[in-house]
């Protein structure tokens, strides 16, 4: 039986993003993960569709929470902080991704979370 993939990008929302800077900011923290990622997660994710989910997570305490769990159960991940050239200070976190990797895996530590 073939695994399920998935990536995960977990966006704050107490920043309030128009959904533009959201937008940039979950692209930003797919890239990065998938480039901390190793090779072979990344071409069983591709051979399924590159499959992304983008959930909500209320500040940046949560947000590092979930930084940890990932750490914890090995996971790729990717933080992203803002340039503050637009919206957001410089430096300002906004959003992590989880993966490619194990969709079981990546529901382990996540799974309880809402879609955006």
């Amino acid at each position: 039986m073939l695994m399920a993939f998935k990536q995960v990008i977990l966006v704050r929302q107490d920043l309030k993003m128009p959904k533009g800077k959201l937008a940039a900011q979950v692209a930003h923290a797919s890239v990065e993960a998938v480039e901390k990622s190793c090779e072979d997660n990344i071409k069983k994710w591709k051979r399924g569709g590159a499959k992304k989910v983008v959930l909500k997570v209320a500040d940046l305490k949560e947000l590092k929470k979930y930084q940890n769990l990932a750490k914890k159960a090995k996971l790729a991940n990717a933080l992203i902080r803002d340039a503050g050239r637009t919206f957001l200070i410089p430096g300002t976190v906004t959003c992590l991704a989880i993966g490619p990797d194990e969709e079981e895996k990546i529901d382990s530590v996540t799974g309880q979370l809402s879609m955006l």
